[in-house]
């Protein structure tokens, strides 16, 4: 080992050498915004000068293309390939996590010895290795679910350990972003920052709804009839939220003099998530049309992108990994070839050549393809963009040499990309051997008997209901490293009901708990909502500490069940927190 310490001292000075001279990232992800939210789009329902800013001081791309929902447009930011490749087929469930043998943007610009952090929604795993410590991020602060269920004062995870958050969630994510840029002021930093809003539930700090409480909305979706105003208000007003903070980070570079060495982006992770102002384009979040993959992609790196430079070739969120690491002057070090291409010649190279190509969306087995004037749709319909941005006239008999072509080219992308998509179910592993903390939701696990989720949609959801010794919540779980484990349920249960006994199985190995202590908090949610939420809502779970248990290595049923139940129910769970003793600290 001491032989192989200068090596390593070597290989370390040397990337930070290497990373000395090189620009600062700042990414910027918004959830469920959409194309058409944002000033410099023509929306002036709202105001968003410090995003529009971004336009005007640097490129806007014409058309840059996303994936219908969040976690395969994430997918792609961070490898560079098409989400299908990637091992993502779902939202939640464990159909949102990046297959282990992708490697990352992160993993990229860490190796070239940039200081690397993401603060927000992930949406890309949350146990380790899938976490994003364990993806090349040093730094994480936020939660790794797809929805978070309230928005103020929320628990969420710094370094994979529980904490509760100060204020509105989106603020506080970027309160944290900025202590990291300063302090790492003065070495090369990747700071990617996922906001989780607009998507729902609707909240957002007083003064920016009472902005748009009342406000009349003039532009409106291209079918009005299907437009919820008040939701349109509530997401504005977000997105509003969205333009204050990103104005806090241009300020807090312009404070430490960074701003012209460091690269800012900003984009949509996929179509808008109700019927509001769209630019007339079909479409919404989840559909393959150009409304629901259509995003702003806005760079600003002064002095090196022209100002006000306006990009017509189509471009998508494949293309970020490699365009990034190329403005960089860093090696993108992928693990397995790209499906996007650099736009640096497009961004600083002057009057490039640039050969048309198609841009691939793709959910649920739905499948459209653009080029730079077509899109052939999900049923094999060609539209004429530049003539008819809202895909009202089929033109494939007009251009059947074009229909034939293109058919031809989905064809290829199903046989060579989609058909790599493994939907097979991945286990939920435990103790990665780097790691001390795994965090196993009420979102990853399967309930039997009468037990029900507090809402359909998993991600930021409980139990309820359990009321039998019959009945069992388990998780198809692996067990990566042999250990003791100090485990934590995290419950509610009423006075009344208190005493059931609780045993937690894996293989041979057991533990039992009782509950002792009530916890019967009221749902939290909806004091905050704009608007009715289709969400859950949360509670206060309170933590019990279950004891220690020793786990073998191995794939098998993780199973809670009660041994006795003397009151009406068991317990609502919402989350098991495993700590194995003795390894490897993961918090910074």
């Amino acid at each position: 080992m001491s032989r192989l310490l200068p090596v390593v001292l070597l290989q370390i000075v040397a990337s930070l050498a290497v990373a000395a001279d090189k620009p600062n990232v700042v990414v910027v992800l918004t959830d469920d915004q959409g194309w058409g939210d944002l000033g410099v789009s023509g929306n002036t329902n709202l105001s968003t000068p410090h995003v529009d800013s971004l336009a005007r001081d640097g490129a806007s791309f014409e058309r840059f293309f996303v994936q219908p929902v969040c976690s395969p447009t994430r997918a792609e930011l961070l490898t560079g390939r098409y989400h299908p490749r990637c091992g993502v087929f779902s939202t939640s469930a464990g159909g949102e996590r990046l297959d282990l043998d992708e490697s990352t943007i992160a993993e990229t610009f860490a190796a070239a010895g940039y200081h690397t952090a993401a603060f927000g929604k992930w949406h890309n795993g949350m146990q380790p290795p899938y976490h994003p410590n364990a993806r090349g991020f040093d730094e994480y602060y936020g939660f790794c679910s797809g929805h978070w269920g309230n928005y103020f004062d929320p628990v969420l995870e710094h370094n994979g350990r529980l904490v509760r958050g100060e204020g509105y969630c989106v603020d506080d994510f970027t309160t944290h972003a900025l202590e990291f840029i300063e302090k790492h002021a003065d070495e090369p930093f990747f700071v990617y920052l996922p906001y989780n809003i607009p998507h729902a539930p609707m909240q957002v700090p007083d003064r920016f709804w009472d902005e748009f409480k009342d406000r009349p909305i003039k532009m409106r979706n291209r079918d009005a009839k299907k437009e919820n105003v008040d939701f349109t208000r509530a997401a504005l007003a977000m997105c509003e939220n969205v333009d204050w903070n990103v104005g806090r980070v241009l300020e807090k570079l312009d404070e430490l003099k960074l701003a012209e060495n460091t690269i800012v982006v900003y984009f949509c992770d996929n179509g808008p998530n109700s019927w509001r102002w769209n630019g007339d384009m079909k479409g919404r979040k989840g559909s393959t049309d150009e409304g629901g993959v259509r995003s702003p992609l806005l760079m600003r790196w002064p002095g090196q992108i022209e100002k006000g430079l306006e990009i017509e070739p189509i471009a998508g969120a494949i293309d970020l990994r490699p365009t990034l690491a190329d403005l960089c002057g860093i090696p993108v070090n992928a693990t397995k070839p790209l499906d996007g291409r650099s736009l640096k010649p497009l961004l600083v190279g002057g009057e490039a050549e640039w050969e048309d190509r198609l841009i691939f969306a793709h959910w649920r087995n739905r499948v459209s393809a653009r080029n730079q004037r077509f899109r052939m749709d999900e049923k094999g319909q060609l539209f004429e963009l530049a003539e008819d941005p809202g895909q009202r006239e089929n033109v494939a008999k007009r251009f059947p040499k074009v229909v034939e072509r293109m058919q031809a080219e989905v064809a290829n992308w199903k046989e060579t990309v989609l058909s790599e998509l493994d939907t097979k179910p991945k286990p939920f592993p435990i103790g990665h051997a780097d790691f001390d903390f795994t965090q196993l939701p009420a979102r990853d696990a399967v309930a039997t008997g009468k037990i029900e989720r507090s809402n359909r949609f998993p991600n930021c959801s409980y139990f309820r209901n359990w009321t039998s010794t019959e009945e069992t919540i388990s998780f198809d779980a692996e067990v990566l490293t042999a250990g003791d484990y100090e485990v934590e349920l995290h419950y509610t249960c009423p006075a009344k009901d208190v005493g059931s006994t609780i045993e937690l199985s894996f293989g041979d190995a057991k533990l039992t708990k009782t509950i002792t202590e009530p916890n019967d908090p009221p749902a939290r949610g909806a004091e905050n909502d704009r608007v009715r939420r289709p969400e859950s809502y949360v509670k206060d779970f309170k933590p019990l500490a279950m004891g220690t248990m020793h786990l073998k290595p191995g794939r098998g049923p993780l199973v809670l069940r009660a041994t006795n139940v003397p009151g009406r129910q068991v317990a609502e769970f919402r989350l098991l927190f495993l700590t194995r003793t003795g390894g490897p600290k993961a918090a910074r």
